[in-house]
């Protein structure tokens, strides 16, 4: 046998191991390769965003293993068992958000950290997943589209956390758990009538949440986004320099580490909220249109794997959790842009982070256990 077919088979052998792995931990391989290729980006421009800071990028590194290590545990676990924790999950979550109401840390003016001395976090993350979760479990065995007075009762499961994370204050993370409970309702197959009148809401709502619940500076981030140019030094100053940032970095970009923006600092957050601005300065639109089209297919992905689960509770759950990841890629690239408001939004996967980056993962995990080919059993 020659050289090159020995070569050839222990590369078989080798995909055919891999492949097995994967099929016994239930994670599926294009997705997994897509999530490694969003991590592997993120450290790339790190390096750069945090000027060429390796302890930024061992931290990242160390903390994107972590979240792998959750997303290969979670993907083990049976949908049963997914099904049946979920609203012990929801509750447990809710509580953590009244202690964190009530003994929580200040930081940065904002009441949103809960230190157990042991480990210090954020319980508004576990809503991320607890809420989708929760709704979908409500709806899972009742009739779709669902009823108003079903409709109802999800809005609860969603309104409650919602409110309690706004008040601390928190409006980005507020408005990511209402849109991840938001994405089953309308995937359960809402009603015409009631979207219509859901928008018909949407303007007393807003005069409501503007006059009684927005803070001032979170009134300040709105008037901001219809003119940055009304404070440029001020609170305009993200939304200008992110817009220089990317403008400057044209089509092909000035080249990695050449950013002017971002290795001068005059981009602020640039490891974290407006990390996708050091992306276009440098790499330009092609490089921001790459990282677009990666986060497509992690997307695509997931929906795909959504469309095949085996129930309805795994078909909500699962596609809930690919959409809300949506909306955070959406969110952020908005913002940085100048489209919406700033609302301290980090890009998924690639902005410095760990809670943030263990959450998500954590939902891949629980995305995958979900769309696995293991019928549910009732009860």
């Amino acid at each position: 046998m020659s050289y090159g077919s020995l070569e050839s088979s222990r590369t078989r052998r080798t995909l055919t191991f891999g492949a097995r792995v994967l099929q016994d931990w239930q994670v599926d391989g294009p997705l997994l390769i897509g999530l490694c290729l969003a991590g592997a980006v993120g450290i790339v421009v790190l390096f750069s965003a945090s000027g060429r800071n390796f302890e930024v990028l061992e931290q990242q590194g160390v903390r994107f293993a972590l979240a792998l290590v959750a997303m290969f545990a979670l993907a083990r676990v049976s949908p049963r068992v997914i099904r049946t924790a979920t609203p012990w999950i929801y509750l447990l979550g809710l509580s953590l958000l009244l202690m964190v109401m009530l003994t929580g840390d200040i930081a940065m003016g904002a009441q949103r950290w809960l230190d157990l001395g042991v480990v210090r976090f954020q319980p508004s993350e576990i809503m991320k997943l607890a809420v989708p979760l929760g709704a979908a479990w409500y709806l899972h065995e009742r009739p779709l589209p669902p009823s108003l007075a079903a409709l109802l009762v999800v809005g609860i499961i969603i309104l409650v956390p919602t409110t309690l994370i706004a008040e601390q204050p928190d409006l980005g993370t507020a408005l990511l758990v209402a849109a991840a409970g938001g994405v089953v309702i309308v995937m359960a197959g809402l009603q015409i009538r009631y979207l219509l009148s859901a928008i018909g809401l949407l303007v007393p709502m807003a005069y409501v949440a503007w006059t009684f619940f927005l803070r001032e500076y979170q009134r300040q981030r709105v008037m901001t986004f219809i003119d940055p140019q009304n404070d440029p030094l001020g609170s305009g100053y993200h939304i200008i320099q992110s817009q220089i940032a990317i403008g400057s970095g044209g089509v092909f970009g000035k080249g990695y580490l050449r950013g002017s923006q971002a290795q001068l600092e005059f981009l602020p957050e640039r490891s974290t909220d407006f990390i996708f601005a050091v992306i276009g300065e440098e790499w330009g639109l092609m490089g921001l249109i790459s990282v677009l089209l990666l986060y497509l297919f992690i997307i695509g992905r997931s929906l795909y794997l959504a469309a095949t689960a085996p129930d309805t509770f795994a078909r909500l759950g699962a596609g809930s959790l690919a959409l809300t990841f949506c909306v955070y890629v959406c969110v952020n690239t908005g913002m940085v842009t100048g489209l919406l408001p700033v609302v301290g939004v980090p890009l998924p996967l690639i902005s410095f982070g760990g809670t943030s980056m263990v959450t998500l993962m954590a939902g891949f995990g629980i995305l995958m256990a979900l769309s696995a080919r293991r019928k549910l059993v009732s009860g």
